[in-house]
């Protein structure tokens, strides 16, 4: 019997910010009572005083485990660089920036001698200053030229919120500038009579990677004075670029480069980063150019107070009777509301869709307690809505109308929410450069600022709210992406090929694995080579092969069965768990029920109820080795890495109350199975290794369960992962291995990175996750610990004692090298 965990997502293949920490004892706060939030213009509050109240009441301030005080910082200023334009500078001036920092006024400089540069500095350090000043020059120059369009500039954004919200900075910065500048946001939101007109006449067009790649460079001969003109390609939170769509960005860009190329143009990369290790070593890999690395961080910054917070035990019982803490997502529903009442103006970041728009509801039903005119001050904000609805609540947020928000990580990159003071984290989210990024929400003017960190039930969340150090006194995590992936660089090259022949000229431009490849595409009838080059022969659009979400499919619409009204849509893969058949989904605080889901015509169909749980989707796992790239002994076990092929199958879900998460009943599905060719860590252990570690077969299924599931959860302090990117199995005997193993492997085809992370840190790693279960105050074993909330096998069999001795033997045989 095999024990599996799955990432979120399953999907059908092709085929650092440095801080020094001022640490105080927790502050012990009187009883508060609720009262409105005081009138706009009023003193800010402070930090300290906010988390004194928030810590108010018998049990409250026994929940804040740690608290950082990260102390205020001085700027250092600086001169712009003399070829910047003196109307350029004058514009800034007028918004209030006498001098630039040194910071931005080195990387102006490396722009201005025309090298791609990296600029790695805090949140709300001016880095889209750095920028745009060399850009709106550049700009500036060519509405100058007596002949032709003049210089342009392509802004590429994760997300629409962030294009948008930039086009609004730069609309503002640029109004005194005139005609000269034109900047026009270009995204699936376009209108479409509006497009044309920014393929014309637009010279700063700010998009994202997706339409860059399924859009523009399909239609490269409609953008031919646009790219002919390209001066400068701004690549804003690079750091999000990681794993497989880091490396579909990757290919991208270099098919961006190839055309402008072809167009005689040779533009300047500039890109931003708030948070990332090694940012040049990254932007190298990500654009293929050498670049140059500014981090040194001069903006000054207020004091942020930084608070870890451990939700209590109930007297619930979860599975297999372990002891249940009370969900972060009620946690931050409190906390959220209370913020509110204060008056101050907060964000609450949460990892799930439905999280955000279950903490919006349950704050809006507990402000309707304090003051009618509260609930409507509180909102969700997520990906799926419809484009208006975005737009709406960016509005609202930006004026002032909405106090606090829930949100996902949609408004966790550099969009410019002005006037937060505190941000609540609703679980750790993955690495440590999300934690700071959406940190940095708060405190964007200036002013002192609160963050807290609400711990999940949830191995990684456990060891971190009782291990401060190792958010607080380690770097940011180095972003791992592979762009010579075959799933991903396959169907780039067909793209390519599709808007200009592929010549051997272009091998160097695309990596190594070119040649390799290109044999196997012309077999699979993709391409033909021919004496000037290989092209695409096919009618399909060669662009439609590559997913560059790495999510696979079409997006399944969710459309309400009596009505027909389209609420969202969801990708196809997280569909088995997100959509099924009996699935309660939530939208824009209305609850509704999946009623049937098609996968045929990609359609859910859902109608409004409100039943009192939520439900989580089960599956069962296979796992195969399909090659053995590399091994290292651990005394008579193995720790290895290589390609694997992974079955999964959505086979129930269970359905849980609100608030507190008690299962109430499990219901059989009949979905089919995925298939997925990925990269995976796995670790055998041998005869006698049981044996001294007192591991007999009676309890060797549940060590290595227990194992397996603490080692996932603990993967994302490792490698740039989330729990959710990444799966695991256990078996007793694995049918490749003939011996107990243990396998972690990447979510994504082809694989992502993380697991050849997990191979090179491996001993770092395990003695991480034996440490979190040793730590853990429970006796057999729970969901802080060892159990995970996505089990396909109900969370047994488990042997927490024995994951222990397991895990503490293989540890003494390990190498001692640092890496493997």
């Amino acid at each position: 019997m095999a024990f599996n965990h799955l990432p979120a997502a399953m999907h059908d293949a092709l085929g650092a910010l440095s801080v020094t920490p001022v640490t105080h004892s927790v502050p012990m706060a009187k009883n508060h009572r609720p009262r409105r939030p005081p009138e706009s213009g009023g003193s800010r509050p402070l930090p300290r005083e906010v988390l004194d109240r928030l810590a108010a009441g018998s049990d409250r301030a026994a929940r804040i485990t740690h608290t950082e005080h990260l102390p205020p910082r001085t700027g250092r200023h600086a001169i712009w660089p003399d070829r910047i334009r003196a109307e350029v500078i004058a514009a800034i001036q007028r918004a209030g920036i006498e001098h630039p920092w040194a910071h931005q006024a080195t990387a102006a400089e490396h722009a201005l001698d025309g090298e791609s540069v990296v600029i790695a500095t805090g949140t709300a350090s001016g880095k889209s200053l750095a920028y745009l000043a060399p850009v709106l020059t550049a700009l500036l120059d060519g509405s100058e030229a007596p002949n032709g369009r003049g210089a342009t500039a392509l802004y590429l954004a994760p997300t629409k919120a962030l294009a948008a919200d930039q086009r609004r900075a730069v609309k503002e910065l640029a109004a005194p500038l005139g005609n000269g500048i034109r900047p026009a946001v270009y995204d699936g939101d376009t209108p479409v009579e509006e497009r044309e007109w920014v393929r014309q006449y637009a010279n700063y067009v700010l998009t994202n990677p997706d339409m860059l790649h399924r859009g523009i460079l399909p239609s490269h001969p409609r953008w031919s004075s646009f790219l002919r003109a390209l001066r400068y390609v701004v690549i804003d939170e690079c750091h999000t670029y990681r794993g497989v769509f880091g490396s579909h960005v990757a290919q991208v860009v270099r098919r961006l480069r190839r055309l402008c190329a072809r167009y005689g143009a040779n533009p300047v990369f500039l890109l931003a980063s708030a948070t990332s290790a090694e940012p040049a070593v990254a932007a190298r890999r990500l654009t293929g150019l050498p670049v140059q690395e500014v981090s040194d961080d001069a903006s000054p910054r207020g004091e942020l107070v930084f608070a870890l917070w451990e939700p209590p035990l109930t007297e619930l019982r979860g599975e297999q009777g372990a002891p249940v803490r009370r969900t972060a997502t009620a946690e931050t529903a409190d906390l959220l509301t209370d913020l509110t009442v204060q008056g101050v103006r907060s964000v609450a970041f949460v990892r799930s869709r439905r999280g955000a728009e279950l903490i919006s509801v349950i704050a809006q039903e507990r402000l309707a307690a304090v003051d009618r005119s509260l609930p409507s001050r509180v909102a969700a904000y997520r990906g799926g809505y419809l484009p208006e609805e975005r737009r709406a609540l960016e509005r609202a947020l930006h004026s002032g109308e909405l106090l606090g928000l829930a949100a996902t990580t949609a408004l966790e990159l550099g969009v410019d929410v002005s006037g937060l003071d505190a941000v609540v984290i609703a679980g750790y989210p993955g690495t440590r450069a999300s934690l700071w990024q959406q940190a940095g929400r708060a405190g964007r003017s200036g002013q002192d600022a609160l963050a807290i960190l609400v711990a999940r039930d949830d191995p990684l969340d456990t060891f971190l709210v009782h291990h401060p150090e190792a958010l607080f006194d380690r770097p940011v995590e180095s972003t791992v992406l592979d762009p010579d992936n075959p799933y991903v660089l396959a169907p780039h090259l067909c793209a390519a090929a599709a808007e200009l022949p592929l010549t051997e000229s272009d091998f160097e431009l695309f990596g190594p694995a070119v040649p390799g490849l290109l044999p196997q595409l012309e077999a699979a009838n993709l391409l033909r080579r021919r004496s000037t080059g290989w092209y695409w022969t096919r009618r399909e659009r060669a662009a439609d092969l590559a997913d560059i979400r790495g999510e696979g499919g079409s997006p399944v619409q969710i459309v309400e069965a009596a009505t027909g009204r389209l609420l969202g849509t969801v990708d196809e893969a997280s569909s088995h768990t997100a959509v099924h058949d009996g699935a309660v989904h939530l939208h824009q605080g209305r609850t509704y029920l999946v009623k049937r889901l098609d996968l045929a015509d990609s359609v859910a169909l859902v109608e409004e109820a409100s039943p009192p749980y939520s439900t989580t989707a089960r599956d069962t796992t296979a796992i195969s080795v399909l090659e053995t790239e590399t091994e290292v002994p651990w005394g008579e076990g193995r720790l290895c890495f290589g390609s694997v092929e992974v079955t999964n199958q959505v086979v129930s879900f269970l359905r849980r109350k609100l608030i507190t998460g008690e299962v109430l009943g499990e219901t059989k599905l009949d979905l089919p199975p995925r298939k997925l060719r990925t990269r995976a860590v796995w670790w055998t252990v041998a005869e006698d290794q049981l044996d001294a570690a007192r591991i007999n077969p009676e309890i060797l299924g549940g060590a290595l369960h227990a194992a397996e599931h603490a080692s996932i959860g603990m993967l994302p302090l490792f490698a740039t992962c989330d729990r959710w990117d990444i799966g695991g199995v256990s078996i007793p005997l694995h049918p490749d291995t003939l011996l107990p193993t243990v396998f972690v492997y990447d979510g994504h085809p082809g694989g992502a990175g993380f697991a050849e992370r997990a191979f090179h840190t491996a001993r770092a790693w395990l003695t991480a996750t034996r440490e979190a279960i040793v730590s853990c105050e429970c006796d057999a074993g729970c969901p802080s610990c060892v159990q995970s909330p996505k089990c396909g096998n109900g969370n047994d069999p488990l042997h927490k004692r024995g994951a222990v001795r397991l895990l503490t033997q293989l540890l003494k045989e390990a190498p001692t090298e640092k890496t493997p």
